[in-house]
């Protein structure tokens, strides 16, 4: 990592400098609900009061029907718990309802009464209840503590015993401490939370996924990507595991679902659960990413998803098996390979290397700033060197138990057994093990839902292969430590072997053997296990490091912020972290390259014409191509289109996380469902600007027409309202 350097492309006086770099700072916004008040939407076009979107006073608004389900984000749409959010948010609950003989994510699911709806497996919702800032609270533990692991201890500590403490003054709710600027704000969010989340409407496979990969990212889209779920509780209320005798969850509030849509540069706005953005690190972050984490990652899941794509060919069981991790795979690996592509096109890394420039000479012209933050630069670019030094071995460590099943299966089996031995004799150990025995079982049974032991083989041989060739402050001890002069391929081979022969390939064997008392698991041992415990050793120190430096970069980048907020002038939004905020703008196409413009509509023309490629991802119901032909549009069409819109283009500001979204008019109207980015967005999650920052979603008028027309789900529409 190179030292900032004394080339300042202003080249002018350090005011003037800070006017460019304060006016080249985007208007973008993923605002938290405490700074509605800054997002001038009224101005931009909002016909409703800013307290209609939320009301401190506790009073209902358009907040209290927002959910967040698993991942993503959802909204209901009927005072009975009915939830719109997206295909690709459901798709693992589908998978896990569907066998070969019941292959709802190929053949899609409709629930014609509530008896009919089936569990949505891993699934749950939250709902947020209100929010307090803790910074407070949190940083007065750390005060005097010099020390950078102690420091992020005591840090994580508070913020566990804040959200402990909360829930235990009201044990309806789920609380937790997000982080909302490393190591400067603190708040404390109250989630209510609820368990039993059921399938009610899920379109074929071949219209919530219509365009496949080739299509991830892209714009135009013709992709139906929509789902319905609803949430229930117990008949007190109550939060409650899936039970016959729950009923549906009544909200404060559900949206109102406008069939006549939007048309262009229409206001519109979202407010969803945002995951991740890191538009506030400094340079060197920008550059780790580009050189290290964006091409490890994506190259490794391109190498899983041909692993899994050829073991999966030829058999529907593991299709269905491998189905999610595959597509989360190729999802993230399209979107690292786009931000890659656009780190280089924007020459971002040199623009914060230039920015941060600007800003160490601020610090320098500022007394003040200078005493409290005159190495505050040098403290950053030291800190990523260290970091850029074991960049491999960490993205390994941070892929291995993701990568091998059989490795994520062992650490549980050896984890399990660790911490039953440090109880105080048979007695202790017996009832520890009857206590904890079906947490495992359950964590056990989710791994081996999509377990393959071809392609655990496969990858972890691939993995080994990785470390075996790392040098320097990257390499492996385990290398040394098993067996001194091995060759890759010998160590390759003992892995595979120890796959081959660990009873942890059944889950039978596991479930009635193994685990079947304490002597049992006390006394089984093999290779696996033993690799296993290995590996983890040298991981556990390697993040004992890693919470070292946690600590350190937790001061700094606090500092930074600060620091950065003063040369601007100005508040910064905070990065985007799963907590609910608010982005607002258009219906608005864009030109990603020189020539072309793209309107901000799709249709179902477009739909028939890309699959007159005669493409597998490109296929779809012969019943559309007949309803289309038939000008069976019903209400859904958009007359200045003479067809039914699929999907609309716009530029607010979103990432993952945003998914689900309910995209609203300026009355606060549903007229979408959000669900990704133009390829060009993906370096959102870095840096944002109108001119190719476009997201995609499905128009409200595609899911009414599809649920009317093609899926004969009459029942939606009218539970909606519509």
């Amino acid at each position: 990592m190179n030292k900032l350097k004394g080339t300042l492309m202003c080249g002018l006086l350090l005011g003037i400098c800070m006017l460019i770099f304060s006016a080249s700072v985007p208007d973008e916004g993923m605002f938290p609900l405490s700074e509605l008040s800054r997002a001038g939407l009224k101005k931009a076009g909002l016909k409703i009061a800013e307290k209609d979107i939320y009301n401190p006073n506790n009073e209902v608004a358009l907040v209290d029907a927002l959910v967040k389900v698993g991942g993503c984000t959802g909204s209901f749409v009927s005072p009975n718990g009915l939830i719109i959010t997206n295909h690709h948010c459901a798709f693992s609950a589908v998978q896990l309802a569907s066998s070969p003989a019941f292959n709802y994510l190929k053949n899609g699911f409709v629930a014609n009464g509530l008896e009919q709806e089936i569990e949505a497996q891993g699934l749950t919702i939250r709902i947020t209840d209100s929010y307090q800032d803790v910074s407070d609270q949190v940083l007065q533990t750390v005060e005097n503590i010099k020390d950078p692991k102690q420091r992020i201890n005591a840090i994580n500590k508070k913020r566990a015993e804040l959200a402990e403490l909360a829930e235990k003054q009201d044990p309806s709710i789920t609380a937790e401490v997000s982080e909302m600027f490393i190591g400067k704000s603190y708040v404390l969010f109250k989630y209510k939370k609820i368990e039993d989340v059921r399938l009610v409407y899920v379109p074929r496979q071949d219209i919530g996924e219509f365009g496949g990969e080739t299509d991830n990212w892209v714009w135009p889209r013709h992709t139906g990507d929509f789902s319905f779920l609803r949430a229930y509780v117990a008949p007190d209320g109550s939060s409650a595991k899936y039970a016959k005798e729950n009923v549906p969850y009544q909200p404060k509030k559900h949206l109102k679902v406008n069939p006549k849509g939007v048309n262009e540069n229409d206001f519109v706005f979202i407010l969803g659960y945002p995951g991740r953005t890191f538009r506030h690190r400094p340079a060197q972050y920008m550059e780790y990413q580009e050189r290290f984490l964006l091409p490890y990652t994506s190259n490794l899941y391109d190498f899983q998803n041909q692993q899994m794509s050829f073991a999966s060919k030829s058999d529907v069981s593991t299709q269905l098996a491998l189905a999610t991790r595959m597509k989360r795979n190729a999802n993230v690996m399209k979107n690292y390979r786009g931000k890659l592509k656009g780190l280089k096109n924007l020459s971002l890394v040199k623009q914060k290397y230039e920015e941060d420039e600007a800003l160490a000479k601020f610090i320098e012209s500022k007394p003040e700033y200078k005493q409290r933050y005159g190495s505050l630069m040098a403290d950053i670019d030291d800190y990523y060197q260290e970091v850029d030094k074991t960049a491999l071995k960490e993205l390994w460590f941070n892929n291995l138990y993701s990568s091998s099943s059989l490795l994520r299966i062992a650490s549980t089996i050896n984890g399990f057994r660790d911490a039953l031995l440090k109880q105080n004799g048979l007695q202790a150990q017996e009832e520890f093990f009857n206590i904890n025995i079906n947490q495992v079982k359950d964590f056990l049974s989710k791994i081996y839902d999509g377990f393959n032991l071809q392609v655990d083989k496969n990858i972890g041989a691939r993995m080994i292969e990785d470390a075996y060739g790392f040098q320097g402050d990257n390499k492996l001890g385990y290398f040394d430590s098993a067996h001194v002069g091995h060759s890759e391929q010998e160590f390759v081979k003992e892995f595979i072997t120890a796959l081959d022969h660990s009873e942890l390939n059944s889950e039978d064997d596991v479930f009635n053997e193994i685990l079947r008392d304490v002597q049992s698991l006390k006394n089984y041992h093999d290779d696996l296990l033993a690799i296993q415990a290995k590996l983890d050793k040298e991981l556990l120190s390697f993040d004992d490091e890693q919470k070292r430096r946690e600590g350190v970069l937790n001061r700094l980048m606090g500092d930074y912020v600060a620091v950065k907020e003063k040369f601007q002038s100005k508040s910064f939004i905070p990065d985007a972290n799963s907590t609910l905020r608010l982005t607002f703008g258009n219906i608005k196409g864009y030109s990603p390259v020189d020539a072309t413009y793209m309107t901000p509509f799709t249709t179902v023309k477009g739909l028939i014409e890309k699959g007159n490629s005669e493409l597998p991802e490109f296929a779809y119901p012969e019943s559309i191509k007949a309803a289309w032909l038939a000008k069976n549009f019903g209400a859904y069409a958009k007359k200045e289109l003479n067809d039914v819109p699929v999907n609309i283009l716009y530029n607010m500001d979103t990432t993952g996380g945003n998914s689900g979204s309910p995209i609203m008019n300026a009355y606060g109207d549903l007229i979408g469902v959000n669900f990704d980015r133009a390829y060009d967005a993906t370096i959102n999650d870095f840096a944002w600007n109108e001119d190719y920052s476009r997201s995609i979603g499905v128009d409200i008028r595609y899911v009414l027409w599809v649920a009317d027309k093609i899926d004969n789900a009459q029942f939606i529409i009218e539970e909606m309202g519509i």
